[in-house]
């Protein structure tokens, strides 16, 4: 049965953003008469933590948001992940990469770099090279060997959107698999057909549907919801006031308030209402969804 889902990082408490995301997958997989997987992305553990999943996990019930089956975790299926490494590595398609971050960043930076894409620094090194470096203590991490070319797909709610090829990591020098290897395997494994999520991952996906197609899989549709931004129009952080449920709490506005605010920001019901989730599920079109990001300017906020 095709899936819907929604897979947050459990790095801190859910803000409006996240919430507002998480309620649309929801009410679009219900939409369609898909199931709903909930997965933990929790592939790095120096910044995840069970403590943060678990209170994720209690936000989203007590909106109103529930899945189908046990909920996932990416910790998991390192099995999954090895096996999609190693038919690439088969197909002559991955490279070890010994650069650290600030190496990478340094390239960018340098004439006819381009900020964000991994420069190519180790693409093509010699035997001699590799060797050298990792007498020097260096650990490799592997990375994708990219075509420099570009694809095109039709976003739900973005439209045409092109993007280039990029050599991503796969799997990271400490041996945890990437996210963006891990996020297609995951989603091709629990059947999504329809990936929602924030538009901050709209330029990922070009890569992510070429990395689909390397391992002769059908890629999911892909639906990228605008985000919300502050009052300075900079996307929204926890440190912008009252934008987690347990802050709105404290200020003594209930779930259903939330819920129904964003569920206003998506043209759901007005502000002023009170709407249940039987009657969002009713409502929701996703032909009528916004096309452009909520500016959430609460009195209050910080900045």
């Amino acid at each position: 049965m095709p899936s819907g889902r929604f897979a947050p990082s459990p790095t801190g408490d859910l803000h409006l953003g996240n919430l507002r995301t998480a309620l649309v997958a929801w009410l679009w997989a219900r939409h369609d008469g898909a199931r709903f997987t909930l997965r933990i992305d929790d592939l790095d553990r120096v910044t995840s933590s069970e403590a943060n999943a678990v209170r994720q996990l209690d936000d989203l019930r007590s909106l109103g948001i529930d899945w189908d089956g046990d909920v996932e975790r990416s910790s998991d299926h390192f099995n999954r992940y090895d096996a999609a490494i190693g038919r690439l590595e088969q197909a002559g398609l991955v490279y070890r990469c010994y650069c650290t971050r600030r190496e990478i960043a340094e390239a960018a930076a340098a004439p006819h770099g381009v900020v964000g894409r991994y420069p190519g620094v180790c693409r093509d090194l010699t035997e001699s090279e590799r060797a050298r470096r990792e007498a020097d203590g260096r650990r490799p991490a592997l990375r994708l060997r990219g075509t420099g070319r570009s694809v095109t797909f039709v976003d739900a709610l973005a439209g045409p959107t092109t993007g280039m090829i990029d050599d991503v990591v796969l799997r990271r020098n400490d041996g945890v698999p990437a996210y963006q290897l891990a996020v297609v395997v995951d989603d091709v494994a629990d059947g999504v057909e329809l990936v929602v999520r924030g538009d901050d991952l709209l330029s990922s996906t070009p890569t992510q549907i070429h990395l689909a197609g390397l391992l002769g899989w059908r890629s999911p549709g892909y639906a990228h919801v605008p985000l919300v931004l502050n009052h300075r129009g900079d996307r929204l952080a926890k440190r912008d006031g009252a934008v987690t449920l347990a802050d709105r709490a404290a200020r003594g506005e209930s779930v259903a308030a939330t819920r129904t605010l964003l569920a206003a920001s998506l043209g759901l019901c007005r502000r002023d209402q009170h709407i249940d989730l039987a009657t969002l599920r009713s409502r929701f079109d996703p032909s009528r969804l916004p096309r452009t990001p909520w500016c959430w300017n609460e009195p209050g906020a910080t900045g």
